[in-house]
């Protein structure tokens, strides 16, 4: 459950940046980003992974390019369906789910490497249990 809020926060903040840089992309409010990462997450887990399959054989001609077409079909589906984001063109569209993914890739980073940090400083390894054979098939 947290790792989903994070990611939810992480795509919150992406979409206020992406707001602020792209010139086509607009958010109301912070709840209208809340909103609008919580629809694009749903649309990216189930909508997304339809689209692809069904968009293979473009993606493989584009060698992957028909990816982002796909992501800011996402993203223009998402904004009509949360009032208070808006995305005015397709052009904007494009530009702002790659930016969307860049911003929630580098966030996801700096909290992976705070984690990792805090991880090591507890001298606990969560993938090795250390027992002793203690005879007899007991282990300790």
């Amino acid at each position: 459950m947290i790792r989903i809020t994070i990611k939810w926060l992480t795509l919150t903040a992406a979409i206020m940046v992406t707001s602020y840089l792209v010139d086509g992309i607009s958010v109301d409010g912070i709840l209208s980003a809340f909103l609008a990462a919580a629809v694009l997450g749903i649309l990216n887990v189930f909508l997304r992974p339809i689209a692809l399959i069904l968009t293979l054989p473009v993606n493989i001609i584009s060698l992957g390019l028909f990816t982002f077409v796909i992501n800011a079909f996402m993203l223009i589906i998402t904004s009509k369906l949360i009032p208070g984001f808006n995305v005015n063109g397709f052009w904007a569209a494009v530009f702002g789910s790659l930016l969307i993914s860049i911003v929630s890739w580098l966030i996801s980073i700096f909290a992976a490497e705070k984690v990792s940090i805090k991880n090591a400083k507890s001298n606990v390894n969560p993938e090795y249990i250390d027992l002793e054979n203690k005879g007899e098939d007991k282990w300790e």
